[in-house]
């Protein structure tokens, strides 16, 4: 059975994160969660998704690994591209920004994702950059390239994440937050980015490469792509680039084999 914290420890922490948050102005909470995490941790115990994110060799390494790989095809793919004609296009969260801190906190308290205290932490802009992509950012734009962010951080949160993205390295051209909060798909952003529409306010610009942590992240692909022939997923290490997130993502609504 989940575990949920008292109302006055609940207070607290909410305050706790609220006290570090910048001064200006009162952000209303977004009315759609973002993912929760998977499993909540007994009295003493970090659930093995969040101390694996927080402490292992082997994230670094898979982020790095990851990010060298793309690094070393976008300059393949960029060859004989005009400058400013084209983007690679990447998620925020669990893909160039670290919430593992915030997820660690939620365990320790034995509680779940929830609104005010998730916008608290993306207020604050204390997310540090994961291994690897201001490197990968910064040579994306070194070939000519745009970069474009785009996240399902709520509209309201767009300003504090540009600012955090900015405060960390990540050589960001743009950042389209979520416009529709009932919709957490991506792919009109994506064709917006594309198009050269709204609400990208870049030039339309051809898309050499997506990087995620989600399959959402990715062009039209769902959950259900687990089912189909490896060939399905062929665009991975070209394209597409997917790094590892454990604590939470759409793959937890999937019923095991």
């Amino acid at each position: 059975m989940m575990r949920f914290l008292s109302c006055t420890s609940r207070f607290l922490l909410v305050g706790a994160l609220l006290a570090c948050a910048p001064a200006a102005g009162t952000v209303t909470p977004s009315p759609t969660p973002a993912p929760a995490m998977g499993t909540t941790a007994s009295a003493d115990t970090i659930p093995a998704s969040v101390r694996w994110f927080r402490a292992s060799a082997e994230r670094r390494a898979s982020y790095l690994q990851s990010y060298r790989l793309a690094t070393s095809v976008l300059e393949r793919r960029a060859a004989g591209l005009t400058a400013g004609t084209w983007a690679v296009i990447l998620d925020a969260d669990e893909t160039v920004l670290d919430n593992s801190p915030y997820q660690q906190e939620l365990a320790r308290l034995r509680t779940t994702f929830d609104a005010a205290t998730w916008n608290a932490w993306v207020m604050r802009g204390a997310a540090a950059a994961l291994a690897g992509a201001s490197e990968f950012t910064r040579r994306a734009r070194e070939l000519g390239g745009r970069v474009v962010i785009v996240t399902n951080r709520e509209q309201a949160q767009c300003d504090a994440t540009r600012a955090n993205l900015q405060r960390v390295g990540i050589a960001a051209d743009a950042v389209l937050c979520k416009t529709d909060p009932s919709n957490s798909f991506k792919d009109a952003r994506f064709e917006a980015v594309a198009a050269g529409t709204a609400p990208s306010t870049l030039p339309a610009l051809r898309v050499v490469m997506w990087v995620g942590d989600n399959i959402q992240d990715f062009p039209r692909l769902r959950q259900d792509l687990r089912a189909q022939s490896d060939s399905a997923f062929a665009e991975f290490g070209d394209r597409f680039f997917v790094l590892p997130n454990p604590m939470y993502g759409s793959w937890e609504r999937n019923a095991l084999p």
